[in-house]
C-alpha cells in the first residue's frame, strides 16, 4: 500500500484538456509572480508614499516570503482532505484576497502583515498546481510538465510585473495589487471550468507523509533551495534602486530591466525542465556554478547601461534551480508529495526572505549597492556545499548495496 499515490490511473484526458488545465495552472502562477516581484519594481515608489526608506521596504519582500514558508505546509497538511481542484479554487480565492488587503493597506506595518497574508497559499499552491501538472503528463516529460506550470510565474517577470510596475508609476503602487486580485479571481473561475474532479492521487494519513517527508534526502533538497537560491532575490530585490543609483538610469528605465529579468526567467524555466529530464539531480551544480559567474560580474555590468540588461537577464536564467528541485523533490518525497511539493516553495522563499535581508545588510553597512552581487555569489557556494552533501547521502544506498555484493 505504500505505493497507493501512483497506484490509480489519472483521468484519460485530450491534449486540448491537457493544454487548458496547464493554461490554467500557469495564469495562477502569473497572478503570484505578478503579485511577489512587483515591490521590487515598485521599491522606490513604496518607500515614497509610505514615508520609509528603501531598505525598510526590502522588510516587506521578506514578509511575503515568510509568509509562504509558513503557510505552504501548514496549508498542505490542512487541505490533506479535500480533492487538489478544490485545494487550488480556495488556495487562489485566498490569494485574491490576501493581494485586496494589500492594494488597501493604510501604513507600513499593516501592509507588512497584508503581505505575509497574501503569501501563505503561495507554495501550496505551486506545489499542488506541479503534482496535477506531472500527473497528466508521461513520466519521461515531467521535468517540461513543472517547467510550463512554471512559466505562469516567469512570464509574471517578463509581461506582468514591468506593466504592474509602470501601473503603481502611473497612477500608485496600491493599483498594481489590485489588478493581481483580479487576475486571481480570474483564474479561480477558469480553474473551475476546466479542470475535472478526480486529480488527486490518494493520500496516505498524515503520519505517514510527514514521516518519509522528515528524511535527509527531502530536507537537503529544501536546502539547497533555501541557500543557494539566495543571491537571485539578493540582486533582484534592490534592481530599481540600483538602475537608478548606479547604472544612472531614470525611474521609467525600471520596467525595461524587469523584463530582462523576465525574458531570463522564462529562458531559465525551460531550460531547467530540460536539463533535469537529461541530467536528473545533476542538473543542481551546473546552474549554481553557473549562478556563481554571474553574480559575481554583477558588480562589474551594473555599472553600464549597455551591460546592465544582459547581467539582469542572466540573473533571471537561475530560476532553472527552481523546476530542477520541484522535479527531484517527487523522485525523493516517497509518500509526502503534496508537503514536499509545497515546501519547495517555501524552500524558496526563504531565500527570498534571506536574500534581501543579507544585501539590505551590506547596503546598510555602506558596500554600496552592487555589494548584492558578492553576497549573493557566495549564498550559491553555500548552495552547493549543501549539493554535496546530498549528492554524498543520494549515493550511500549504493555503497551499501556494493558492500552485500
Amino acid at each position: 500500500m505504500s505505493s497507493s499515490s501512483h497506484a490509480s490511473a489519472p483521468p484519460v484526458l485530450s491534449p486540448r484538456q491537457v493544454t487548458l488545465i496547464l493554461f490554467a495552472l500557469a495564469m495562477g502562477g502569473f497572478a503570484i509572480g505578478t503579485s511577489e516581484f512587483v515591490v521590487m519594481g515598485l521599491i522606490t515608489e513604496i518607500a515614497r508614499g509610505l514615508g520609509v526608506t528603501e531598505p525598510q521596504v526590502g522588510h516587506v519582500i521578506s514578509a511575503y516570503a515568510l509568509g509562504v514558508v509558513v503557510g505552504a505546509p501548514v496549508l498542505a497538511i490542512l487541505g490533506a482532505k479535500l480533492s487538489r481542484r478544490s485545494l487550488l479554487l480556495a488556495l487562489m480565492g485566498f490569494y485574491a484576497l490576501g493581494n485586496l488587503a494589500s492594494a488597501l493597506a493604510p501604513g507600513y506595518h499593516s501592509l507588512m502583515l497584508a503581505r505575509f497574508v497574501a503569501g501563505l497559499p503561495h507554495g501550496a499552491y505551486f506545489g499542488i498546481a506541479a503534482l496535477v501538472a506531472a500527473r497528466i503528463s508521461p513520466p519521461e516529460q515531467r521535468g517540461a510538465a513543472v517547467g510550463r506550470v512554471m512559466l505562469g510565474l516567469s512570464i509574471s517577470l517578463l509581461v506582468g510585473n514591468p506593466l504592474a510596475t509602470w501601473l503603481g508609476q502611473s497612477v500608485g503602487w496600491r493599483w498594481a495589487f489590485a489588478v493581481v486580485s483580479v487576475i486571481a479571481l480570474a483564474t479561480v473561475a477558469m480553474t473551475m471550468r476546466v479542470l475535472p474532479p478526480g486529480m488527486h492521487a490518494p493520500r496516505p494519513d498524515a503520519l505517514r507523509e510527514l514521516r518519509d517527508f522528515n528524511r535527509r534526502p527531502v530536507w537537503l533538497a529544501l536546502g539547497i533551495g533555501a541557500i543557494g537560491f539566495a543571491g537571485m532575490f539578493c540582486v533582484f530585490s534592490y534592481l530599481s534602486p540600483t538602475l537608478v543609483h548606479v547604472t544612472g538610469v531614470r525611474e521609467s528605465f525600471v520596467p525595461f530591466g524587469l523584463m530582462a529579468f523576465g525574458i531570463g526567467g522564462i529562458l531559465g524555466t525551460l531550460g531547467g525542465g530540460w536539463l533535469f529530464d537529461r541530467l536528473q539531480f545533476r542538473a543542481v551544480p551546473a546552474v549554481l556554478l553557473w549562478s556563481i559567474a554571474i553574480l559575481l560580474l554583477w558588480p562589474l555590468a551594473a555599472r553600464s547601461v549597455w551591460t546592465v540588461l544582459p547581467a539582469v537577464l542572466a540573473v533571471g536564467t537561475m530560476g532553472a534551480l527552481a523546476t530542477i528541485l520541484q522535479a527531484h523533490l517527487m523522485d525523493v518525497a516517497r509518500e509526502a508529495q503534496t508537503l514536499a511539493a509545497a515546501s519547495n516553495h517555501s524552500a524558496f522563499n526563504a531565500a527570498n526572505a534571506l536574500g534581501p535581508w543579507l544585501g539590505g545588510m551590506a547596503i546598510t553597512a555602506g558596500y554600496g549597492w552592487t555589494s548584492t552581487g558578492v553576497v549573493g555569489a557566495m549564498t550559491a557556494v553555500g548552495g552547493l556545499l549543501v549539493y554535496a552533501l546530498a549528492r554524498r547521502e543520494q549515493q550511500r544506498p549504493a555503497l551499501v548495496l556494493g558492500e552485500c555484493d
